[in-house]
């Protein structure tokens, strides 16, 4: 036998053959696999919590645009409230202090989800967002047993 190249690779080409280049703004190749960076992937705790920031930020800006683009005045305190909570959840991530008051990957607590809600129902013309519950009523006594 003859010394040389392996079987299967005596083609034309493939011995020389050049490796395939990555991506560049010269020659317009996509590059392959995920983007590279220094930091470390988010846990899904912390990728929840961002999510529910987002959200939140949404939801406020929402009904602000809502309620300027119907023409509907907020009042004083509705104003400071979406301006405040705001400030606090693009501050702290969330727009409350106490645990009991909503999850810990929540940017709002439930009453200022409600309150959010209502305002957002106004913006909107809607009569009411949110109708409280009748709670526990007092009972007629039964009659005859």
């Amino acid at each position: 036998m003859k010394p040389g190249p392996k079987k299967g690779l005596t083609r034309k080409g493939l011995l020389n053959r050049k490796p395939l280049k990555t991506g560049s703004a010269k020659t317009g190749l996509a590059r392959t696999g995920p983007p590279k960076s220094n930091d470390p992937p988010k846990s899904a705790f912390a990728e929840q919590k961002a999510q529910a920031q987002r959200a939140a930020l949404n939801a406020l800006n929402r009904a602000r645009r809502t309620a300027e683009k119907a023409g509907i005045e907020l009042s004083d305190w509705e104003g400071e409230f979406l301006g405040s909570v705001t400030e606090r959840v693009k501050t702290y991530g969330r727009a409350f202090g106490d645990p009991e008051k909503g999850g810990r990957d929540q940017a709002l607590s439930v009453n200022q989800h409600i309150k959010l809600k209502e305002i957002a129902a106004k913006a909107k013309g809607e009569k009411r967002a949110f109708k409280p519950r009748g709670g526990f009523k007092k009972r007629a006594p039964k009659m005859g047993t």
